[in-house]
């Protein structure tokens, strides 16, 4: 933390080598496009033995701060789509790529009766991670029981760290919800939803309240997103019953910011005036367009990506929401903090066949990990890890061909075409998750936790030993 003298020369040390085994790692292997692939080494990532730089990396003290990065549905093949489009086949994507502890994770759920799930939605896997439980599909953080487990952001809280929630999507869905809510189904974003689906957490029968009420008593430090539409309901039992729950905020001390330049005026974000922004009615708007996936896509002439007009101008990207997280929460903070940040609309783009909408919803979280990842090298003491929820249907296939599924053919900046399918939901259908194993790297103390194959709860294990939270 940059106003407080509380950590040791050997981690600062440790810290100075870690920066450095990056650049190590990441200098050499950004051939880019327009680099001769085809001579010999031309292709090459490394430079030489990398044991040493692999080495320097390896940081077993205890974290100040975390920065938890979500790419809803990013799998292996959504990492790759973007880097081939934006960076080339030989590239680096400058926040991922540029993690060098890397490993995998498996993302199963379970039913109910505790028999495996092998594909898993938003909300059993975020709360894997959130909680260190496995649970069923539709379940915000409680486990197959139905009983509430403490999360890493209410856990953060109660030993004293600074708390963030960021997401691009509403910020009830699953993702950012798991840390801030206990709720048996995914969809009780509000009072009246709640009522009709969730009866046993509706305040008036004695419960924990909607989605959006407990984010509300959950209280972090900061809360950056979409969903201000069911801000509007009412409460229905309760102190502040008859009101809307944005009133309901309002009254309880919350900040709250509707667009980029009241984000930016922002200067302080604690317990006593915490910050809640609500960016769009729903999810925020995505980044790029291009042609839709279909049935005869891969034999069309390759398209490229153009920027989605229709984007308010006053809305901030994730990458500025996670820059002002940061600030807010690293500022007069005497222990640390705890953010998690999601790039949501790879999965709602994948799901709808997008491959322009997918690819620019992964470029935007890349970008908002490439300035955390920057404070984290510069503050010495921060955990930073990227991971994924589950994958995802897109797979890039063989240019210039169809499949039995839906297909959409991209020019990249190689100059050359990208065929994207989807393959798991007819045209209008959507597309469906997958059960593969996905992604995790990790930069910082305890980053080695995430090396090799582990499983999405020791995520939640791995941060709280970070954290030192018990």
């Amino acid at each position: 933390m940059n106003s407080f003298t509380r950590k040791s020369s050997k981690r600062t040390v440790v810290g100075v080598a870690m920066a450095s085994a990056i650049v190590a790692a990441t200098a050499v292997g950004a051939v880019g496009a327009g680099a001769n692939l085809s001579v010999f080494g031309g292709a090459a990532r490394n430079s030489g033995d990398q044991t040493k730089a692999v080495r320097a990396a390896i940081d077993g003290g205890r974290a100040d701060n975390v920065i938890l990065f979500i790419g809803d549905g990013m799998g292996d093949s959504e990492i790759t789509s973007a880097r081939n489009y934006a960076y080339g086949a030989g590239g680096r994507l400058p926040g991922i790529d540029a993690l060098p502890l890397t490993g995998q994770y498996t993302t199963y759920s379970l039913t109910k009766e505790g028999k495996v799930d092998y594909v898993p939605d938003s909300a059993a896997t975020g709360s894997a991670w959130a909680t260190g439980t496995k649970t069923y599909d539709n379940a915000v953080s409680v486990d197959i029981h139905g009983t509430a487990k403490a999360t890493l952001l209410e856990l953060a809280k109660k030993k004293g760290y600074k708390t963030g929630n960021v997401t691009t999507s509403e910020l009830q869905d699953a993702t950012p919800a798991v840390q801030v809510s206990h709720i048996s189904q995914r969809s009780c974003y509000g009072p009246v939803k709640t009522a009709a689906t969730c009866p046993e957490a509706a305040l008036e029968n004695g419960g924990k309240g909607s989605i959006t009420e407990q984010l509300i008593g959950t209280r972090p430090d900061v809360s950056l997103g979409g969903g201000a539409t069911t801000f509007n309901e009412k409460a229905a039992a309760g102190k502040y019953a008859g009101l809307t729950l944005l009133e309901q905020a309002k009254n309880r001390g919350y900040n709250v910011v509707n667009d980029a330049a009241a984000l930016d005026a922002v200067s302080k974000a604690d317990q006593k005036k915490p910050l809640l922004g609500l960016f769009a009615p729903g999810n925020l708007p995505v980044n790029l367009v291009g042609p839709a996936a279909t049935p005869t896509g891969g034999t069309t002439p390759a398209a490229k990506c153009t920027p989605n007009e229709s984007k308010p101008a006053g809305q901030p990207s994730l990458k500025a929401m996670t820059k002002k997280a940061i600030s807010l929460l690293d500022k007069g903070s005497k222990k640390g903090f705890f953010l998690q940040v999601e790039g949501a609309s790879i999965d709602k783009q994948d799901h709808a066949a997008n491959a322009c909408g997918q690819i620019g919803e992964a470029l935007d979280m890349d970008a908002a990990l490439e300035a955390a990842l920057k404070f984290a090298k510069k503050d010495k003491h921060t955990l930073v890890v990227v991971t994924a929820d589950h994958g995802h249907t897109s797979q890039i296939v063989e240019a210039g061909s169809n499949t039995p599924g839906l297909t959409a053919t991209l020019l990249t900046v190689d100059g050359s075409p990208m065929t994207i399918a989807y393959g798991t939901a007819p045209a209008g259908g959507s597309q469906q998750h997958t059960g593969t194993q996905v992604r995790i790297a990790g930069y910082g103390p305890q980053a080695a936790n995430v090396v090799g194959l582990t499983d999405q709860t020791d995520l939640f294990f791995t941060i709280a030993r970070a954290l030192n939270l018990g």
